[in-house]
């Protein structure tokens, strides 16, 4: 039996889904999804979700805290990275603005790959990204554990055709993977207490 771990680039993944056509999908059920994907011959030990928590929008923090909640509740772990403050150039008027930018999601999803692949947690691992700045994680990974099996699932609209040269492997997401694997509308969690799909994402 293959030892399985998927590396679940949070942002990554809500982005492709902030298209009209895909925003109702955006209540994904991690767990479903990567089980998915694997076959009779294959066990997945973890799924890790990697995302950051903003802290401007009370809003959308809410949402994706219920969102957290009920990833935990199937038994996915969540590695949190953080927002810095980013100055930016209006491509407009020229003027400078303050923006935020998600860091550290590339770094902790090549930490977690090395440490895993040195504890020999997996013989598979599935990265669900199309960013490209894994690709130098992800060519040492292949370099330093040639044995160890890396696939990309690529989210919906995405090519990451750099991306796919350096694994071994690759899956196009395509709407029947979102369709299929959504959270029922509401959740109870294991304090019996209960989460509803936020009303932004139906």
């Amino acid at each position: 039996m293959k030892k399985v771990i998927f590396f679940i680039d949070g942002f990554n993944v809500y982005h492709s889904l902030a298209n009209l056509q895909y925003r109702k999908y955006k209540w994904l059920d991690f767990n479903k999804f990567a089980n998915h994907f694997i076959n009779r011959f294959e066990k997945i030990e973890d799924i890790f979700y990697f995302t950051a928590l903003t802290h401007w929008n009370k809003k959308k923090v809410k949402r994706h805290r219920i969102y957290i909640k009920a990833q935990e509740a199937v038994g996915v772990k969540t590695v949190y990275g953080k927002f810095k403050k980013k100055s930016k150039k209006c491509r407009v008027c020229h003027r400078l603005y303050e923006t935020y930018e998600e860091k550290q999601t590339d770094v902790n999803i090549a930490i977690y790959l090395f440490k895993l692949a040195i504890e020999d947690r997996y013989d598979k691992a599935y990265i669900v990204s199309g960013d490209s700045d894994l690709i130098p994680s992800i060519s040492a990974i292949k370099e330093s554990f040639p044995n160890k099996e890396i696939g990309l699932i690529i989210p919906i609209r995405g090519k990451a055709s750099e991306l796919k040269s350096v694994c071994d492997f690759h899956i196009q997401m395509k709407e029947k993977h979102l369709q299929m694997n959504q959270f029922p509308d509401e959740i109870k969690l294991p304090d019996k207490s209960r989460i509803t799909r936020p009303e932004e994402w139906k």
